[in-house]
């Protein structure tokens, strides 16, 4: 079996199915990995989220932070913006069935070569704690309790890890970390601002992964996420969200002892006025 891990899609249905065209993925003999951030800006989050769920064992997807505010949106009272793009979704005849479906997937996959996440991991975090963790906030998400949480879910603090958080606290710094994480400092604590290229930091950030005495550094780590980054591939990490929804392009990258990266162009869902506008959210 071929795995070929994906980066950010973001509702740029089209653009993945050449994508899958040109790897000549076969569904019953490949398996697709997912980096996180399937919906939202582009313009069919609800193709795209129909199209991986019926694949079925043949795709794995990890949750990303736009597929987290999708499940904060479906828990809303009202929808304030007739123009969000996730609004299809909201409004389809299967968006019980698709909500459920997306709350069910994992912040964290692995097998026994490499490991798939959206954002990045704190320094202090092995693989062992990283799988204890990421079982927590899914069992949160999964609960029958999701909604009060998905409800208290956002916020920049605690910025820090620390063995002694507890509840929300605890499983907002997971999600953050999972979700969000592109900067931090020496220590972990996480930076929210700067989302640019490598350089473009203040000096005392750095990007999760040369945090030194990182302890996830023994990880083959696939993330997504970082569209300003491009592709990156360095010590044990592959970054592969490429900017697809910003005109760069979508890649898949072929798992194994030597990985072989495949992208292809895309003409941009969004035109920024600047790079440095690829980001957060």
């Amino acid at each position: 079996m071929s795995i070929y891990a994906i980066g950010d899609i973001q509702g740029c249905f089209d653009d993945l199915l050449r994508l899958l065209e040109a790897i000549a993925f076969d569904e019953k003999t490949d398996q697709l990995w997912f980096a996180g951030d399937l919906v939202n800006r582009g313009p069919k989050s609800l193709e795209t989220l129909r199209f991986i769920k019926s694949l079925g064992d043949a795709a794995v997807t990890v949750l990303g932070n736009h597929d987290m505010h999708l499940l904060a949106a479906s828990c809303a009272s009202k929808i304030s913006n007739k123009k969000d793009a996730l609004l299809p979704v909201l409004e389809a005849p299967d968006r019980d069935e698709l909500i459920d479906w997306l709350r069910h997937r994992p912040l964290f996959h692995y097998n026994d070569d490499f490991c798939l996440l959206h954002a990045g991991l704190p320094p202090q975090w092995d693989f062992k704690k990283t799988q204890k963790m990421a079982a927590l906030a899914e069992q949160a998400l999964q609960g029958p309790d999701y909604r009060n949480f998905l409800q208290q879910m956002y916020g920049n603090k605690p910025n820090q890890w620390s063995s002694s958080l507890k509840g929300i606290g605890r499983l907002r710094f997971i999600i953050n970390c999972f979700t969000r994480m592109r900067f931090c400092d020496a220590e972990g604590r996480l930076d929210y601002v700067n989302s640019g290229p490598l350089g473009s930091q203040p000096k005392k950030l750095l990007p999760w992964f040369e945090v030194p005495g990182r302890k996830s550094a023994d990880m083959r780590i696939v993330f997504g996420h970082w569209s300003a980054l491009g592709y990156y591939e360095g010590p044990n990490c592959y970054g592969i969200d490429t900017g697809c929804l910003w005109g760069g392009q979508l890649t898949a990258l072929k798992l194994g002892e030597q990985v072989e990266r495949f992208s292809i162009d895309c003409p941009g869902a969004r035109k920024p006025k600047q790079y440095a506008q690829m980001a957060e959210c």
